[in-house]
């Protein structure tokens, strides 16, 4: 199918609308707008090629989406038809790339395709999470409260997220000047004390020897150290890309001193709230295993979860299947547990939700003042170094001068 822009009158309000249809033709086209209601005016295809430009330079963030789902909802919520909502948040959305997926999907749905569906052809920009919510909304005639839920359940994310990423902000930019600033006076300062000792005929301490055996190579072979740091970046990502690198990777966060446990109790917030807007919104038990598998973005607690699901499949309680399972908290299955015998598992996982959510918020804040200390520990350690390198062998050279 084919998309075509097009201006047409509404029939039932005489308005002028502009926007854009799927069809097979432009004869397809005009008879689709005249069956949905509208006098076509003037009906012309558009070129399906994006630019490449455009899509290099417009990446889809987290917050466009939540602000997708936010406006969606609350303009089905006001009582307007899917199409007119589809089409007045393309008009208002900033991003170009965004604004294009939108028009797409409009189009389709325009073309009687169902909301969920014309979503599915963007699997990187709506999660199996959403296009679920969105598929029993339909169903069940909540689509506005649905989108509620996926805008509700995509901030709660993003801020986990954010606040993780900003305790870990601060170290990796004082790690970097530190990195610089040995890097210049290994390049500048280093050289200058060898000068020294070279013309007084004496010999340097080990420590500054081993200073500037490195700055010599750092300045001969500076190729060899960029082209090596440039070969395991990349052969690290690639490897990170395989299915082996990603479970290491994932096995990594999950078993790291300090920040592992960080990332249990945000797999299990995850875990636990997308399963409650899942359950609340009508999804089967099944289908919100399998979907949560994938939301979690941990292969290790992926294969975890699926196990659980063989379990139910086979006739067992989610609480049961989720007992000693590794890395499933055992506050989990204990509070679905109590969901099962109410009758209330989604309100379980909520409260579970809410009980990791608020240990994050204490953890971080706890991590951010441990690392202080500790930074200034590393910055005692390099000064201490670049002291022992530098200034000790400048007083000891003073020291022996005879006048």
């Amino acid at each position: 199918m084919r998309k075509f822009s097009y201006e047409a009158r509404d029939q039932a309000s005489n308005k002028i609308v502009k926007s854009v249809i799927q069809a097979d033709s432009e004869n397809a086209a005009g008879r689709l707008l005249i069956r949905q209601g509208f006098t076509p005016l003037k009906i012309s295809a558009l070129d399906d090629r994006p630019s490449i430009f455009s899509f290099a330079t417009s990446r889809i963030t987290t917050k466009d989406k939540i602000v997708f789902s936010r406006q969606m909802a609350t303009l089905i919520g006001a009582g307007l038809p899917l199409a007119q909502s589809l089409h007045t948040v393309m008009e208002q959305t900033q991003n170009k790339r965004m604004q294009a997926v939108v028009q797409d999907v409009s189009a389709s749905v325009e073309g009687g395709k169902s909301f969920s569906s014309a979503l599915s052809k963007y699997p990187d920009v709506f999660d199996p999470v959403l296009r679920s919510l969105v598929a029993a909304g339909e169903a069940s005639g909540t689509l506005d409260e649905a989108l509620v839920r996926i805008a509700s359940q995509q901030e709660k994310d993003a801020a986990m997220l954010g606040k993780i990423k900003g305790a870990m902000t601060y170290p990796i930019i004082v790690m970097l000047v530190i990195i610089g600033v040995m890097t210049f006076m290994l390049l500048t300062v280093v050289p200058q004390v060898e000068k020294l000792y070279s013309d007084l005929h004496k010999e340097m301490p080990l420590v500054s020897q081993i200073m500037v055996a490195g700055a010599s190579f750092i300045t001969q072979f500076w190729w060899v150290v960029l082209l090596a740091t440039a070969g395991a970046v990349f052969g690290m990502r690639q490897f990170l890309k395989t299915t082996t690198g990603i479970n290491f990777k994932d096995r990594i966060k999950l078993n790291f001193p300090l920040i592992g446990k960080l990332f249990e109790k945000l797999y299990m917030a995850r875990f636990s709230r997308t399963g409650q807007t899942l359950l609340s919104s009508g999804v089967s038990m099944l289908d919100m295993l399998r979907i949560t598998s994938k939301a979690i973005n941990n292969s290790v607690l992926e294969k975890t979860i699926m196990r659980a699901s063989e379990k139910v499949k086979s006739g067992k309680a989610l609480s049961m299947a989720l007992e000693n399972e590794p890395y499933v908290n055992s506050l989990v299955p204990q509070m679905i547990k109590i969901g099962e015998q109410s009758g209330k598992i989604d309100e379980m996982m909520g409260k579970v939700a809410q009980v990791y959510e608020d240990e994050l918020d204490n953890q971080i804040r706890n991590i951010s003042t441990l690392i202080e200390p500790m930074l200034m520990v590393v910055l005692a350690i390099f000064a201490g170094l670049m002291v022992a390198a530098i200034l000790l062998p400048i007083y000891s050279l003073v020291g022996n001068v005879n006048i």
